[in-house]
């Protein structure tokens, strides 16, 4: 018998290397889909919401709203008498026009109704007593108190899903909530998996001496399936060349072509070598095509296999034998597949983490918690998210959740917790931001998660990120911090072990309504008498925030009507101006530029990120700040609006 010997065997790496040249140019393509059909499928580009969501700002339960202010003192011994307006208001109802409220009256109002002008807080009607034309308030409440803000779940223009995420129901819930109806995703490849040989028969099939099941399409099958594709069943083709000529021709250049075809068998260097010999013939009707690249790889199980490109479709041959050929196929080809369906998930279930502060609980009843996975000093830690029940996003970019039993005040600092991922296939972050949000550093993360690195981004203002840096927490942190002593962005509020690398320039400023005719000014002097009268309402920022501290010093310690009323993002912020609930506040000029809104240019600031330099060599550390040094990536900041 003829002999036919492997082209050359090669090492493993040399074959990877090889194989991934040959399939460079392959890219992952696209296809639209409706909300329906998205359960699974990849995102191929970035969702941003065009609403803000909640898209007004919204009671959280049955009671009162309140200025928070005339609450303040309310004891349950010594409660606060307010009077009830007239006006009731259900959830579905829009306030009276004009409707506002005043000093020392409440406004009986329900869960998911619309808080009208002036009220900052709801009071919950357990903390109340009806008394004569009154209300007895028992407990004070706290500006922002159980009221969901417009804009602060989802800021209109805010990306609420990264390109690259796997749609489970969580992201599909996300998709709903900002209203889309079509979405953009990867298109499921075509994978046809063919099984050759003449001693192969097919299950349920009788079966003889010599023969075998064939078990190899089943498992193929499968896998091609659990990594995101689409598999074509192409059953069983004898030891005959012309057969699979013919079969190979329809699959590559037929109606119903397929993007890779894996067969198994027949790649032995005996006779019987049917599958390589019919690839080289087709790849010499093809020398265009990088052809045979790999025939034979110093691997055991699997050494014959044969890895090719023919005519733009991976043509890939696995050994006969079910070890070898499931071997290989998790070797060269599950890398190919799960980059062509956008797949780059592992399977978890449950992940032992450590607690990284105090997670406080209420006693009496077992509460779950919602945390984002993050490393830091101690290992795994578990960052709880601390977002209410009416946060849509916060199921949405959680990893996994913890129990609290009902019997526990409070998990301590440093504790051991098990932690239920949500999702099998989530996984921990490979790059954690905590810190300032900024549009242009969503784009910079997109880049990121693009690449492959699974991106977890938390808003928490630029000296809170500071501060998780300093405890272990987390990678980095967008901060844009001024030293008033220096003049100098970001460097002097560094802690040991973090350092510094360039970001972009903002334009932080005044929005206010278009038409309103007061904050038409001159000078910036003028625009800060004008902030500190209280003939118009603000909207503030968290304290913490660079936004606040420039806010803080143009208020020059003055508290004007608004103060209390805190927006955690530059998003929360256009949204409460646009919908007149408050008059003025401080944000981007991108964003207010977004909604329409007037701008008075206060101040140029640097927004630069902040690394901690036991993870500056990370993988997804390394490429982020490839990214930031990019030119293409610094005119895309330059496009948005940002500049050197």
């Amino acid at each position: 018998m003829k002999q036919d010997q492997f082209l050359d065997v090669v090492d493993e790496g040399v074959a990877h290397e090889r194989f991934r040249a040959a399939c460079a140019h392959l890219k992952p393509q696209t296809e639209t889909v409706s909300l329906g059909d998205a359960l699974e499928r990849v995102l191929s580009c970035d969702v941003t919401s065009h609403v803000d969501v909640p898209g007004f700002d919204r009671s959280n339960v049955d009671g009162f709203a309140v200025r928070a202010i005339d609450t303040f003192g309310a004891e349950e011994l010594e409660p606060i008498s307010l009077g009830v307006s007239d006006v009731v208001l259900a959830a579905g109802e829009i306030p009276p026009d004009g409707f506002e409220v005043t000093a020392g009256i409440a406004v009986p109002i329900a869960t998911g109704a619309v808080v009208p002008r002036r009220a900052d807080a709801v009071v919950m009607v357990e903390d109340t007593e009806p008394a004569a034309r009154s209300v007895l308030v028992s407990r004070a409440a706290v500006p922002g108190g159980n009221i969901s803000f417009a804009g602060s779940d989802i800021g209109r223009g805010e990306v609420v899903l990264r390109r690259g995420t796997h749609l489970s129901a969580r992201e599909t819930g996300v998709l709903a909530a900002v209203g889309v109806e079509r979405i953009e995703v990867v298109r499921r490849p075509k994978v046809a998996v063919v099984s050759t040989g003449n001693e192969i028969v097919a299950p349920g099939d009788s079966i003889g001496i010599g023969q075998v099941f064939d078990s190899n399409q089943r498992i193929l099958l499968d896998s091609v399936a659990e990594l995101g594709c689409e598999p074509q069943a192409c059953g069983i083709v004898p030891d005959d060349e012309e057969r699979l000529e013919s079969l190979l021709d329809c699959l590559l250049f037929g109606a119903e072509g397929v993007d890779v075809v894996v067969l198994s068998g027949g790649t032995s260097k005996g006779e019987g070598d049917v599958n390589a010999r019919v690839v080289e013939r087709l790849a010499d009707r093809h020398p265009e095509s990088p052809g045979v690249v790999v025939h034979g790889v110093a691997l055991k199980p699997g050494k014959p296999v044969l890895l090719s490109v023919v005519a733009d479709v991976p043509i890939i041959v696995l050994p006969g034998f079910p070890t070898s050929a499931i071997f290989t196929f998790h070797e060269f080809v599950a890398p190919l597949l799960r980059r062509l369906s956008g797949l780059r998930s592992e399977i978890l279930r449950s992940v032992d983490a450590v607690a990284p502060m105090r997670i406080n609980s209420v006693p009496g009843r077992t509460e779950y918690s919602l945390v984002d996975l993050v490393e830091g000093s101690l290992g795994l830690t578990a960052y709880p998210l601390g977002a209410g029940s009416g946060s849509v996003t916060a199921f949405g970019r959680a990893d996994g959740f913890i129990r609290i039993p009902a019997n526990t005040e409070y998990v301590a600092e440093g504790s051991q917790l098990t932690v239920r991922l949500i999702d099998p296939d989530i996984r921990p972050a490979d790059l954690v931001a905590i810190g300032s949000h900024c549009i242009g550093f969503d784009h910079v993360l997109s880049l990121l998660s693009e690449e492959g690195f699974r991106v977890k981004s938390i808003a928490v203002g630029s000296t809170a990120g500071i501060g998780a840096l300093a405890r272990g927490e987390g990678d980095v942190a967008g901060v844009h911090l001024l030293d008033k002593a220096s003049g100098e962005y970001n460097e002097p509020f560094l802690p040991e072990g973090v350092r510094l690398v360039r970001g972009y320039g903002r334009r932080q400023g005044i929005a206010f309504g278009h038409d309103d005719p007061m904050f038409d000014v001159g000078t910036l002097d003028e625009m800060s008498l004008v902030l500190r009268s209280e003939e118009r309402r603000m909207i503030n920022r968290n304290p913490g925030s660079g936004t606040r501290i420039l806010i803080d010093g143009l208020l020059d310690g003055t508290q004007p009507d608004g103060y209390l009323h805190q927006a955690k993002t530059h998003h929360a912020v256009a949204a409460a101006i646009e919908q007149r609930r408050a008059d003025w506040g401080m944000t981007l000029d991108t964003i207010a530029n977004a909604a329409g809104l007037g701008f008075y240019f206060v101040a140029d600031e640097r927004y630069d990120v902040a690394i901690r330099s036991d993870r500056w060599e990370r993988p997804a550390v390394v490429v982020l700040r490839q990214l930031l040094e990019d030119p293409a990536v610094r005119r895309d900041l330059a496009a948005l609006g940002f500049r050197e």
